[in-house]
């Protein structure tokens, strides 16, 4: 397993899609606060919430669906994948070790902004802007938690389709409108209401006010570790299962 981990970090490295999401975002990070000069009395949360992870949470979250459409997908398009289970090691192994090495990378690209553009905010504006640590903290690993479930979604359906642009062009739909979709089935279907509601596709958006959420404890560590947990579980077996039986060419 570890040289097959070695071996997918060492694609990661080499994806050009990958350094090229990185470039955009450490670009954002660096120039991006340099265009907030409204940002004068807002508390230090709200500022992050605002100008930071608010970004994140509506445009960044999409970013890892076109690394997996690059990184994955097109693997079965350019005949490499072929080579990859031909290499005699068993499916369920590589499908872990690729999935594992994605979902760093999502981790990596949702990471950039929580954490370098309040650096630089805090260079260019001051200190007063740097959130409470126990707010910064926390989210800083849900958003990580939350990308690695997110990264079991996209593996999974990235090995649905073999092709880069269909791969790219479905998932970036179905992350944009899955949180409406699931929002109107609860409505119709009384039954499923507790189960969507816990969805990481619901509540990934509440990270922005965690810091109003006085105690962690029962519903709340539930909902925000271990449906994420379950989640990367659940999608990480059906790909898993998937890739075995998938006749690749």
């Amino acid at each position: 397993m570890g040289n097959l981990l070695k071996t997918e970090w060492y694609k990661l490295r080499k994806d050009r899609s990958f350094w090229v999401l990185l470039l955009i975002l450490f670009g954002v990070a660096v120039f991006y606060p340099l265009l907030l000069t409204n940002s004068e009395g807002s508390s230090g949360n709200d500022f992050y919430r605002g100008y930071i992870l608010s970004i994140n949470t509506d445009i960044v979250r999409l970013f890892p669906a076109i690394l997996a459409g690059f990184f994955i997908s097109s693997e079965y398009s350019m005949g490499t994948m072929k080579s990859v289970v031909s290499s005699g090691n068993s499916r369920v192994r590589l499908y872990f070790a690729k999935l594992t090495v994605f979902s760093i990378g999502s981790a990596i690209i949702m990471l950039i902004l929580p954490i370098f553009m309040i650096g630089a905010s805090v260079i260019y504006i001051g200190p007063e802007v740097m959130p409470d640590w126990s707010f910064y903290l926390k989210a800083i690993g849900l958003i990580a938690l939350y990308a690695v479930a997110y990264a079991s979604v996209m593996s999974f359906f990235s090995t649905i389709f073999t092709d880069s642009g269909k791969s790219i062009a479905f998932q970036l739909l179905f992350i944009a409108l899955i949180p409406s979709l699931l929002e109107y089935l609860s409505s119709k279907v009384s039954f499923l209401e507790s189960i969507i509601s816990h969805s990481i596709f619901i509540t990934q958006p509440s990270i922005l006010v965690i810091d109003q959420i006085p105690q962690w404890s029962g519903d709340v560590v539930l909902t925000y570790i271990i449906v994420p947990i379950l989640t990367f579980i659940l999608f990480g077996v059906l790909g898993s299962l998937l890739y075995k039986s998938k006749e690749i060419k």
